[in-house]
């Protein structure tokens, strides 16, 4: 069986490395807010979340797959953290029957698979009970497969089957062993034989006479030797159990995992849906940038009021540029734009009335850092080296998110750093969105009249909604000054 949750034709990757920039793009973010919702103190869920989030998906059809499934999930709620409960006991089976051996050989390894497997067939009885009685209320296609393979592989026959088997090799009437002596009188071609089925009669009537002998309970030497023929005998036997259990586990724990991105999707959904957060499945459309009430996910769990959402159109731009003044909501907007990005391409649901946007190859941000003592050159050099750390990494397709750059020089040299950074990117296909309060570099942008250009401004009433409008040589400070001193 396969779990299949989280694409359509594969399994979810659970060994692919998170990329090398994943703390800054976490730190930047403020991340770690939403996954701490998300998993709400389940390390497993944040672990799971944190892959989902960080490891993008760049196929529409696998996006949209994903948000069936967690639309099926929204919906169903209660029948989806019941199938993940079900899968924890999956893989707790092999904690609960642990058995602690002084040896480790056959007949020892035969023992404890037989343990953890009998605790594992009856969650794969619960299962097969699960989907039969939610066949027609999951209907997304992942869940209807899953569903259906429950109950076509785990059918009465197969669970019969199996627990006929764990009885035969529990050995309650003895193991029978055939060998044959070989060189030197030694055991040779120890075969493990089937029991054969006694009667009612042959359990009643004695048994005709037999070559045979007993050892003697004092005999140390004898009772090892026949452990040994045991152990040979049963090797093979204990091996193949050992796989089939493994192969059993293995499917528990893809399956918990999979499912673990749902319900830490669950979790976030019902933490925004309680402070009247809109959330929406977003679109994943060629070109395309284009959003309704966009608001701040992170944010959300910072302020108890409302969170001021903001209207972009910026379908076909390669650059947006946000300028306007200070504590306008500008820093806020761009962590929005990146969380939407990754919460898109994860398959989840988005923090807006309505989002569409093109799929990209990565996630960058450049955000300005504060002074650091552990700094061992200046900022703006540090500024530098982790901008080429993100030119050496990021690809055509990519989104690279940059607040303040550059803003530890003078105006006029990080203008012109800054320029050939965007002109840089863009001509490389990475479409880049500039917070900045550098207005030579915003102005000559928007001097050069590109259809590929936007711009939007902060509202100087600190409504903390962005509007379009073009780059202004005031930092409002007059403003500041009268709010503080009055007019």
């Amino acid at each position: 069986m396969n779990a299949r949750l989280m694409h359509r034709d594969a399994d979810f990757d659970l060994d692919r490395p998170l990329p090398a920039h994943t703390e800054a793009l976490e730190q930047d973010l403020e991340l770690p807010t939403v996954l701490d919702a998300m998993a709400r103190g389940d390390g497993y869920l944040r672990e799971i979340a944190e892959r989902a989030l960080l490891l993008p998906l760049t196929d529409a059809s696998e996006i949209l797959f994903r948000q069936e499934v967690l639309g099926d999930a929204l919906r169903n709620p209660e029948s989806v953290r019941r199938l993940y409960a079900l899968a924890v006991e999956g893989v707790e089976s092999k904690r609960r029957a642990q058995v602690f051996w002084f040896r480790d050989s056959p007949d020892a390894l035969l023992a404890k698979s037989l343990r953890i497997l009998a605790l594992a067939v009856e969650v794969l009885r619960e299962l097969r009970t699960f989907a039969e009685a939610h066949a027609g209320e999951l209907r997304s296609d992942g869940f209807t497969r899953l569903l259906a393979s429950f109950e076509a592989e785990l059918d009465d026959d197969y669970l019969a089957e199996v627990d006929d088997h764990l009885r035969g090799l529990a050995f309650r009437d003895g193991t029978l062993i055939s060998a044959g002596l070989g060189r030197a009188n030694r055991s040779s071609g120890v075969v493990l034989r089937k029991q054969p089925r006694r009667s009612l009669l042959d359990r009643i009537v004695p048994a005709r006479s037999a070559y045979a002998f007993s050892v003697p309970d004092r005999d140390e030497s004898g009772l090892e030797s026949l452990a040994a023929l045991r152990n040979r005998g049963v090797k093979l036997v204990a091996e193949a159990l050992s796989q089939s259990t493994d192969h059993i586990l293995g499917f528990f724990g893809l399956l918990r995992a999979e499912l673990a991105f749902y319900v830490g999707a669950l979790n976030l959904h019902e933490e925004l849906a309680a402070r009247g957060r809109p959330t929406c499945f977003p679109e994943p459309r060629d070109g395309a940038f284009t959003a309704r009430g966009l608001h701040d996910v992170a944010l959300s769990f910072h302020l108890d009021g409302e969170v001021a959402g903001t209207d972009v159109d910026a379908d076909g731009a390669e650059l947006v540029v946000v300028t306007g003044a200070n504590r306008g909501g500008k820093s806020t907007f761009l962590r929005s734009v990146g969380l939407a990005q990754l919460m898109l391409q994860a398959g989840m649901f988005v923090g807006a009335e309505s989002f569409a946007a093109s799929l990209r190859t990565g996630v960058f941000t450049h955000f300005k850092r504060e002074e650091d003592a552990g700094m061992e050159s200046g900022k703006l050099d540090e500024e530098l080296a982790r901008m080429s750390r993100i030119a050496d990494a990021i690809a055509a397709g990519g989104l690279l998110l940059c607040n303040e750059s550059f803003s530890s020089t003078t105006e006029l040299e990080g203008s012109e750093i800054g320029r050939q950074v965007i002109r840089a990117m863009t001509a490389a296909g990475i479409r880049v969105f500039l917070v900045t309060h550098l207005y030579d570099l915003a102005h000559g942008l928007h001097a050069e009249q590109r259809d590929t250009y936007r711009f939007l401004r902060a509202d100087r009433t600190r409504t903390f909604r962005l509007a379009p409008g073009e780059p202004l040589p005031t930092s409002f400070g007059a403003d500041s000054y009268a709010r503080v001193f009055g007019a």
